[in-house]
């Protein structure tokens, strides 16, 4: 009989294990443990009828009605799961084809598949509570202590090079805005993949942070709460609060410049979409000299007042807080390099 295991040792053999997750292709859609591979017991059109049957004629019927769907295909999910052990596991002291399985609730799919699994010579374990579970686990794990510390700088710093340089240097990041696919304003969308769901964002999260040593800083970069449509947690955003912020001061027309760099090819369609959606808070005449000097092509114009705005918005919270816990550090430049180097000049 296949092993039922907890959360906690799931996740541990999924390093050297694949995941099969045996729900419809619409469940792992809207949410799925990062890197688990779907194998769907039922197509989404399967799993709607069966639900329905389950509410107007109870589970006997329900059951009996999955099982004749399922049947024609059982070959099929048990060559996948085979294909998905061979291609995927990782070498580990173990050995032969091995793979850890779970549907929502570790309930009659995860075990029915588990089993099919075992007879195609599959050494398989399934979580116990299913994915249910990892959501109840990856919720709580938000909570955990870090030491955290926050880059921080207005629009256009380069905080996101200021990251990348210090994990160059040894230091641990979490790179909020690559995992939300989004650069937190109203132009954030732009030149970034499709944006994750929150449960995804949340579980891709919890994948990041589950690598890092404990005993060891980490770095975030100063963000809203919300990063386009998905939000930072609310017990890491406490600590994020709570948490020192070291902010670089970079020339204005320097930021100015890297986010025409960032952005200026772009049509002008998208910018002017993204101009539209700040317009209330930029006020009708910057909003006017700013979609005016975007259509003359004088990018830099259209930048300043946008920036402008931004800095006001960026400096609010600090201000709130009367940079307590904040740093400034001047910088000379927008070279993200010796930024990271001066933010660890003062921290060291």
């Amino acid at each position: 009989m296949p092993e039922i295991v907890e959360i906690e040792e799931f996740l541990a053999l999924s390093q050297t294990i694949p995941v099969v997750d045996v729900r419809s292709p619409v469940e792992f859609e809207l949410g799925s443990i990062p890197g688990a591979t779907n194998i769907p017991v039922f197509s989404n059109e399967e799993r709607a009828e069966i639900g329905t049957l389950y509410k107007q004629k109870g589970p006997d019927a329900a059951t009996q009605r999955g099982l004749e769907l399922v049947a024609p295909n059982l070959l099929k999910l048990a060559e996948s799961a085979l294909k998905t052990a061979q291609n995927h596991t990782k070498p580990s002291h173990l050995g032969g084809n091995q793979v850890l399985v779970h549907c929502w609730r570790g309930g009659m799919r995860s075990q029915s598949m588990a089993e099919l699994f075992e007879t195609a010579g599959i050494e398989t374990r399934i979580l116990k509570g299913g994915y249910k579970a990892f959501r109840h686990y990856v919720r709580e794990s938000f909570a955990r202590k870090i030491d955290l510390k926050i880059v921080g700088g207005e629009t256009g710093s380069g905080k996101t090079e200021i990251l990348r340089h210090l994990k160059n240097a040894g230091e641990q990041v979490i790179d909020l805005e690559a995992i939300a696919s989004h650069r937190g304003s109203s132009f954030g969308a732009i030149g970034m993949n499709e944006q994750p769901g929150v449960e995804n964002f949340e579980n891709n999260l919890f994948d990041a942070l589950s690598k890092i040593d404990p005993k060891r800083r980490v770095w975030m970069e100063d963000e809203s709460r919300s990063i386009g449509r998905v939000f930072i947690p609310e017990p890491l955003w406490i600590q994020m609060k709570a948490a020192p912020i070291y902010r670089v001061q970079i020339p204005f027309e320097v930021r100015v410049q890297r986010l025409i760099t960032d952005y200026g090819d772009f049509p002008k369609e998208i910018l002017r979409e993204a101009l539209d959606r700040i317009k209330k808070r930029l006020g009708g005449l910057d909003y006017k000299n700013s979609l005016e000097a975007l259509e003359k092509g004088d990018l830099a114009t259209a930048t300043r007042a946008a920036l402008r705005y931004y800095d006001k918005a960026y400096d609010w919270p600090h201000q709130q807080r009367e940079y307590a816990n904040v740093t400034i550090i001047q910088c000379e430049d927008g070279d993200p390099e010796k930024n990271a180097k001066n933010i660890l000049n003062m921290i060291d």
